[in-house]
């Protein structure tokens, strides 16, 4: 069975850190890319970051861009997201998925399969 664990998120000041996790089962999660994609309350899905499958090619929305990191441990089946000097506009739910997400995705995808946690929430206040 397929599963994908979030964990991490959490209620945060804006210019603060959090590190969430994606724990990641029943599947040759080393062989694989990985993505982080976030959805905030009212909006679509943005696709945030991802990572090839040996963790060294890594990529990244303009938005988060110099404050998020992404990285993974194959030998643990998890993905990470790091980050830095959060802002506001940095809430919503954080999914990891398997694949290689960007901007040009086809979004109607989202959350479709099996492929998908259940997110983690991240809130950043002012």
């Amino acid at each position: 069975e397929v599963q994908l664990v979030e964990s991490g998120g959490g209620l945060v000041q804006s210019g603060e850190s959090l590190r969430l996790f994606c724990v990641a089962s029943g599947f040759s999660f080393a062989t694989d890319a990985m993505s982080w994609v976030r959805q905030a309350p009212g909006k679509g899905p943005e696709w945030v970051s991802a990572i090839n499958s040996v963790g060294d090619t890594t990529t990244y929305a303009d938005s988060v861009k110099g404050r998020f990191t992404i990285s993974r441990d194959n030998a643990k089946n998890t993905l990470y997201l790091q980050m830095n000097n959060l802002r506001p506009e940095d809430t919503a739910v954080y999914y990891c998925t398997k694949g290689y997400w960007d901007v040009w995705s086809d979004y109607s995808y989202f959350r479709r399969g099996i492929y998908w946690g259940q997110g983690t929430q991240v809130t950043v206040s002012s």
